[in-house]
């Protein structure tokens, strides 16, 4: 950046680091530009089309006229519709007023962000987290708390470390259950003890991301609000780019208080409004159609998982955990740390992640976007070949290191 553009861009942009993610995506894109077969494991997008009958509704609604503004919080359709499915999946109760529509699950994320926080506002965010929650939090004002659990840990906070990071500023607890990107998955009973942790402070709200929820590969998925002691202070987020494959729809939602409901509303109107109208009717139908789709994609991505983790094991300083959701490994890769190749250093996972890109022309994420520094995130949104090849050109590259 020139120094021209650095005194006239806003701090809040100045101090606003990248996502890493969309970073390394473009890194993989320059390098396959010049003409490289880059395996691209960086992105959190599905690699399934979007299922047909989700396809036909939109073209549907596109054919009935539904090529205009929307209300700001969404299609009464599709927001009784999202009333339903929380009731049916998750045993949440909520009216069509306290539903509220975006353009993506991170519109929502960043909606809640901007009407909760204020300067010097604390959000406790449980790590290792998404990339983007850390930066949403900073934009609304907030101060971001990390508390972090290691791969020991299976990736999963602890009731005493929750406890011991609320202070009388703490607006509200962030996390994602299935998590990316860990692919960890929080049991009801373990959900329990961080809501009987929450329950305790009556200002602490709970945002709980729950985006991954229809790829989870344990019985059955728990959700957070559903505990009476929370139920009226969790605000519980979703969409519909994963487990319908509708990453490039732009659509998500939240379910929150009423009055929380009403400022997300007030803040989308000012921002972009409602979310597209005919994605909103196929959304509606979504919901409400048969999910085997879905299932075929959640088994799809279990099967993967298995192959991913087979292959990872044969590879000497891949430390990993056993995800039960989600589409990510999150291999702990330190013993790589000091080792060189005779010309790159390996210092962290940024470096690691470079070297994977540059010399196995294999893109995957440095840890150090999602509070964790000593880990690499891999998509397994692949096809068993891709998985297959990144992994012997992993293997081939970390060899050279000693």
């Amino acid at each position: 950046m020139d120094t021209l553009a650095a005194q006239l861009l806003s701090r809040r942009v100045l101090e606003m680091e990248e996502s890493a993610t969309l970073k390394m995506a473009q890194l993989a894109r320059n390098l396959a530009s010049q003409g490289h077969q880059v395996i691209n494991l960086s992105l959190g997008e599905p690699d399934f089309d979007t299922p047909v009958h989700i396809k036909e509704a939109a073209k549907k609604a596109l054919d009935d006229g539904y090529t205009k503004y929307s209300p700001v919080a969404g299609l009464v359709e599709l927001r009784q519709a999202i009333v339903r499915k929380f009731k049916r999946d998750n045993d949440l109760d909520f009216s069509i007023n306290q539903i509220v529509v975006s353009n993506g699950a991170k519109q929502s994320l960043a909606n809640l962000s901007l009407a909760l926080l204020n300067e010097g506002d604390e959000a406790v965010i449980l790590a290792p987290y998404w990339v983007s929650y850390y930066e949403i939090v900073r934009l609304g004002g907030g101060k971001p708390v990390v508390v972090k659990a290691g791969i020991e840990q299976d990736f999963k906070v602890t009731p005493e470390q929750l406890e011991a990071a609320i202070t009388p500023n703490t607006k509200f607890v962030l996390f994602s259950s299935p998590c990316n990107p860990t692919g960890s998955v929080y049991s009801k009973e373990e959900l329990k003890g961080l809501a009987d942790v929450i329950a305790r402070y009556e200002n602490v709200f709970i945002i709980a991301d729950e985006i991954y929820e229809y790829i989870n590969f344990t019985d059955q998925h728990a959700s957070i609000g559903a505990f009476d002691n929370v139920r009226e202070r969790t605000i519980t987020v979703n969409g519909f780019a994963k487990g319908f494959a509708m990453t490039g729809w732009r659509l998500g939602f939240l379910g929150a208080p009423a009055w929380i409901a009403e400022a997300c509303t007030k803040i989308q109107g000012q921002i972009t409004s409602g979310a597209n109208t005919f994605a909103q009717k196929a959304g509606a139908y979504a919901l409400e159609a048969d999910l085997q789709p879905t299932y075929q994609m959640r088994d799809a991505f279990q099967r993967r998982r298995d192959l991913t983790l087979q292959l990872l094991e044969d590879i000497p300083g891949m430390l990993c955990n056993y995800p039960q959701g989600a589409f990510y490994v999150f291999p702990d890769i330190s013993y790589y740390f000091g080792k060189t190749d005779g010309n790159t250093i390996i210092q962290n996972a940024d470096d690691l992640a470079m070297y994977i890109l540059e010399q196995a022309h294999v893109a995957v994420v440095s840890g150090s976007g999602f509070g964790a520094d000593e880990c690499l995130r891999i998509s397994f949104a692949a096809s068993d070949e891709e998985l297959i090849e990144a992994s012997r050109r992993i293997k081939g590259a970390l060899g050279k290191l000693y």
